[in-house]
């Protein structure tokens, strides 16, 4: 569970209001946690992880950071996790597996992370339903059938669909992820474009913008 490009647009898009509570669903190995917490400097976030080798990892990454006293890992299954005191969050992040009936990976660990039917996309929004503070927002990275499978039930937990964002590879390519932003609050939706690359090999600016407050390269 390496770095990757999906996690760290999600981490640097979620978006909220000066949450005190945060959660990240699938954490991995915490990235997205570490940069919500390098974000959000009055929030607690906790991380939720169901591969316990992920997990320990997650757990060592935030011990050494220096926001190890707003971050705490669990692992756990998130149809087992009761969440924090209140058992509310004012955000709440996830970057699911999403490969719906693909092929599945030799390595058991990987099929885990990445192999699902869309009966998971069912449970994973009415848990977030029940997680999510009434003026909260979750934000999901997926790809673009996924997000398709997940439109309608955010719908049917009695939340909104507030802002999509397509995340295309170059200018002119098709989207091949979207971001959703949900809750349960009725307001306008949005749309947008973003881009990662200009040309081969050359991120765009708006990516380097983006991601520059966490990447060195940049």
């Amino acid at each position: 569970m390496k770095i990757n490009t999906d996690g760290v647009l999600l981490g640097a898009i979620a978006d909220a209001d000066s949450p005190q509570s945060i959660l990240d669903i699938g954490t991995g190995t915490g990235v997205i946690a570490l940069m919500l917490a390098q974000r959000f400097t009055d929030a607690i976030i906790d991380a939720v992880e169901i591969d316990r080798s992920a997990a320990a990892t997650a757990g060592l990454n935030f011990k050494n950071s220096i926001f190890h006293e707003r971050l705490h890992i669990h692992c756990a299954d998130i149809n087992e996790f009761d969440g924090n005191l209140e058992g509310k969050y004012d955000l709440i992040v996830s970057n699911p597996p999403f490969y719906i009936n693909s092929l599945e990976s030799p390595a058991e660990r990987k099929t885990l992370a990445k192999h699902t039917e869309a009966s998971f996309f069912g449970m994973l929004i009415m848990r977030i339903a029940g997680f999510l503070t009434d003026k909260g927002s979750c934000w999901l990275i997926l790809s673009i059938d996924a997000a398709a499978e997940v439109k309608p039930l955010i719908k049917q937990n009695g939340m909104c669909l507030w802002r999509t964002t397509d995340v295309h590879s170059y200018p002119h390519s098709e989207p091949h992820r979207a971001i959703l932003c949900f809750g349960f609050e009725e307001v306008s939706q949005q749309t947008s474009k973003f881009t990662i690359y200009k040309t081969v090999g050359v991120y765009s600016e708006e990516y380097q913008k983006l991601l520059k407050p966490y990447f060195v390269i940049f």
